[in-house]
């Protein structure tokens, strides 16, 4: 279920060959990224890889709450999902689930696409509910899409973004 009453796009292009395609179903990709337990750690600060099952209650939690979109990027002629990412105004959760795409700037593109969606939607701004403390990576990207600290979390930090 996209923001009650806002239609969700279909794809939102964020430059040259990376895309962000509506969610339509969990793509085969994905349960690889949730079981490598680096990637599960900077989500859920814990290392338990996640099943099918668990996958399925976190896509469905996460298209309940927002506008769920895969990462997609252009190879070898066609789009390829290499994450995910949730848009709500209250969070903005981002995974780059491919290890061989982190570290590109992949993500706070990603980030200022979705800011740019807001801004047409009429907000003023936009919050990450928490980014944990030992996830850096994470709080550079959104720190370097003008994200600010606003708060402490028992694990972590509040940001959030004026548009």
């Amino acid at each position: 279920m996209p923001i009650p009453g806002i239609k969700q796009p279909e794809v939102i292009q964020v430059e040259t060959g990376l895309q962000l395609r509506k969610f339509d179903g969990i793509p085969e990709e994905a349960l690889g990224w949730y079981q490598d337990p680096e990637v599960v750690y900077l989500v859920d600060g814990v290392r338990e890889p996640y099943t099918r099952e668990k996958l399925d209650r976190m896509y469905r939690w996460l298209d309940g709450h927002g506008e769920l979109y895969c990462i997609e990027i252009w190879e070898n002629g066609a789009y390829r999902p290499i994450g995910d990412v949730t848009f709500w105004q209250e969070d903005m959760p981002i995974v780059i689930g491919d290890p061989a795409c982190r570290g590109r700037g992949i993500g706070r593109k990603v980030i200022e696409a979705l800011a740019e969606r807001g801004k047409t939607l009429g907000y003023s701004e936009l919050f990450v509910a928490e980014i944990y403390d030992f996830n850096t990576a994470s709080r550079k990207c959104f720190e370097r899409a003008r994200f600010r600290e606003y708060g402490k979390t028992e694990k972590g930090s509040r940001f959030r973004r004026q548009l």
